[in-house]
């Protein structure tokens, strides 16, 4: 049995202001750094250590990732987090030129694939206004439906297509050889990994809410079999 531990980023700056972000690369607000460090205490207080470590290539879920790695005490066993660049030149900084230190580090690896839902061109404004202008139900249906796409954007169903397969496929693997592993990520990527992990059906994950910075526990078997479910939230 391993640990996968599941946590959406804490708040962003457009959080705290209500706006859609989808792929705008935002940092954490103060309260959302504060939020980490309380679910990198909380990690370290129940004795998770991991092994590797899976984010979205938006700083919002970076900076939440290395909080949690870098702060939980014990977390890293006393190694190093190494975050895991694919550059398409291998010269730039370097990358590509160190093979990894055995027992030294925690990779860190980042994926487009866990990147937030796109949101077209809500992008950038304010949910409030929106729904005043187009109707709550509408905007309702934009951010929870399984299928309907956001204009412009990605539906939910969308965004499954390319988080699922990188779930059951690379992070799958690493569970199953026994590796306790972070995915730090966006609400809507992760609904659609809860979904799968859950069996829950389209209505189900329409009122599915995942809170900022709260740790998702699940224990896996070496079949990649759920065994159970736990939430550290203090």
């Amino acid at each position: 049995m391993t640990r996968l531990v599941l946590i959406r980023h804490g708040e962003s700056t457009w959080n705290a202001r209500n706006r859609f972000t989808g792929w705008v690369d935002v940092p954490l607000s103060p309260r959302g750094r504060e939020d980490a460090r309380k679910a990198a205490r909380l990690l370290g207080a129940h004795g998770i250590v991991i092994d590797v470590c899976f984010t979205s290539l938006l700083i919002r879920a970076i900076e939440t990732a290395v909080i949690c790695l870098t702060e939980g005490e014990g977390v890293c066993a006393g190694r190093s987090p190494v975050l895991k660049h694919d550059a398409d030149d291998p010269d730039w900084h370097g990358w590509g030129s160190y093979d990894g230190e055995p027992g030294q580090e925690v990779p860190v690896f980042l994926s487009q694939a866990l990147d937030e839902r796109y949101y077209g061109s809500l992008q950038g404004l304010n949910k409030r206004q929106t729904a005043q202008r187009v109707g709550e139900k509408t905007v309702r249906q934009w951010r929870r439906s399984f299928s309907c796409r956001p204009p412009g954007g990605e539906s939910l169903a969308d965004t499954a297509a390319r988080t699922i397969p990188f779930m059951e496929g690379r992070i799958m693997n690493h569970l199953r050889a026994g590796d306790s592993t972070l995915v730090s990520a966006h609400g809507n990527s992760l609904r659609s990994i809860v979904m799968t992990l859950d069996n829950l059906g389209e209505d189900g994950v329409a009122g599915l809410e995942l809170a900022t910075a709260v740790p998702m526990i699940y224990e896996i078997d070496a079949q990649g079999r759920v065994l159970g479910k736990d939430l550290l939230d203090g």
